[in-house]
């Protein structure tokens, strides 16, 4: 009986089991594969269907002067106008620029953060993309003491 009562509990647990596993080892999906493959700001904006962004206060770039340890390095972005559809960060001299893409909706406030690497001092460029088609940019120079992409 007691054979009977485990060879049920495992056979109902082992679906579940696989299914949290591959749940957990699935790659991270990029959906605009070819803005996160380019090799320069200008081309990922491209990519995404930005062209021509305009500096603007509206959009307000936050981040340190000086990163001690380029592995790790805080910025975080929020905006002002309303109509926002997405957010860009970008890494001027990273070999792949494109750092991340935030879609926002109407009903959230513009103030998104994240973490990146750098390996050398560079230009870090936000990138709000409006619902009109316009795109601001907000862009400020870090420089980096210890790069964070093996150098």
């Amino acid at each position: 009986m007691t054979q009977r009562r485990d060879t049920l509990k495992w056979g109902a647990l082992l679906p579940t089991a696989l299914g949290i596993g591959a749940l957990f080892t699935q790659e991270a999906q990029a959906f605009e594969k070819t803005a996160f493959e380019a090799k320069t700001w200008t081309d990922a904006l491209k990519a995404m269907g930005v062209s021509s962004p305009t500096e603007s206060k509206d959009l307000v770039l936050n981040c340190p002067d000086i990163a001690e340890n380029g592995a790790v390095v805080p910025i975080a972005a929020s905006c002002a106008s309303p109509g926002v559809k997405k957010i860009i960060f970008l890494v001027d001299k990273n070999p792949s620029p494109l750092v991340a893409i935030f879609n926002v909706s109407e009903d959230i406030l513009v103030n998104f953060s994240t973490r990146t690497k750098m390996s050398q001092t560079s230009d870090v460029m936000a990138v709000a993309v409006m619902q009109d088609g316009r795109a601001l940019v907000s862009k400020k120079e870090i420089k980096v003491t210890l790069g964070g992409c093996g150098g």
